[in-house]
């Protein structure tokens, strides 16, 4: 009974299938359909995720991960903050692992803090696990297919009331260099944000402009670092978008916002009374992209 009972939850919902610890049936509200950010009725599921991508250049899909998940990696991700705060600035924590960089800044308000940690899976096995948890696949098949490279992994802070947390509006493009090892750039990559606090306009939630993802390389950004830049609408007005048509991707803990690597993006200071944590990982179709590291072959999860 237990067999049959499992494979007909498995029917009802893929996108909440055997985890890499044991069983996961969740409690999805559903995937997000509508530009105003509406939620799915308890038990409501939608199959439109991968639509929506295609057709808005991003998509949320709401309660991936349980809360209990969800505090598992929240503490996870506060182990990577202590390690980080007391290294300089972009200084590899472990030789064994070039990847691994923390980038620290003096903020005017909250002292010495930790903005982003690069690779932080090699340091812990709850970020690991969860980078190739299978129901990230789910999510990420119908979109780039079952043998996934991962190009990028990490962790961003904004802490509350830190002043310099800010991204400037940029395309994730300006980042994936030398371009020729990236084909088929517009449709074989997927960028993924795991919220573990709530994400609103006032705690710094991504804001993005849906449907830039048709537009090509924009050049958003100019030269610098886009963390060391406001997030200002007029550099949108610059280029002929027009700003009342951003929206504020607003999530819950659990919940997976995914985009594209030319939808415009940025973000802003996190004005809440509590900090805004996040999980990114960005995945590509393998025959698409000569670096990167082997996130699943076929399917299944390739540990680091």
């Amino acid at each position: 009974m237990l067999i049959l009972y499992l494979v007909e939850a498995l029917l009802r919902d893929p996108l909440h299938e055997l985890g890499n610890r044991g069983v996961y049936l969740g409690v999805p509200r559903g995937v997000q359909s509508g530009s105003d950010g509406n939620r799915a009725a308890p038990g409501v599921f939608r199959r439109d995720h991968a639509g929506r991508f295609r057709e808005q250049g991003y998509t949320i899909v709401r309660s991936v991960f349980t809360p209990g998940e969800v505090d598992e990696l929240a503490a996870a991700i506060d182990r990577i903050y202590a390690r980080a705060i007391g290294h300089k600035d972009d200084t590899p924590k472990d030789p064994g692992h070039p990847d691994v960089r923390f980038r620290t800044v003096e903020d005017p308000r909250s002292g010495r803090i930790c903005r982003i940690a690069t690779w932080p899976a090699y340091l812990d096995p709850v970020l690991a696990r969860v980078r190739i948890d299978r129901r990230m696949l789910a999510i990420l098949e119908p979109l780039i297919g079952p043998s996934l490279k991962q190009i990028t992994s990490q962790l961003h802070w904004k802490p509350a009331g830190a002043e310099r947390v800010e991204f400037g509006f940029h395309q994730d493009i300006r980042f994936r260099r030398p371009l020729a090892a990236y084909r088929n750039a517009e449709r074989s990559f997927v960028q993924t944000a795991i919220a573990v606090d709530p994400h609103r306009r006032e705690s710094g939630a991504i804001r993005l402009y849906p449907k830039s993802h048709r537009l090509g390389d924009l050049g958003l950004g100019g030269e610098g670092p886009v963390l060391d830049q406001a997030l200002t609408e007029k550099d949108l007005a610059k280029r002929g978008l027009d700003p009342s048509a951003l929206v504020d991707i607003e999530l819950d803990p659990g919940d997976v916002a995914l985009w594209g690597l030319f939808t415009v993006h940025g973000s802003g200071v996190n004005r809440a009374d509590h900090d805004r944590r996040v999980y990114i990982n960005g995945y590509v179709t393998a025959a698409d992209c000569d670096l990167g590291t082997w996130a699943f072959r076929d399917g299944r999860p390739c540990p680091l």
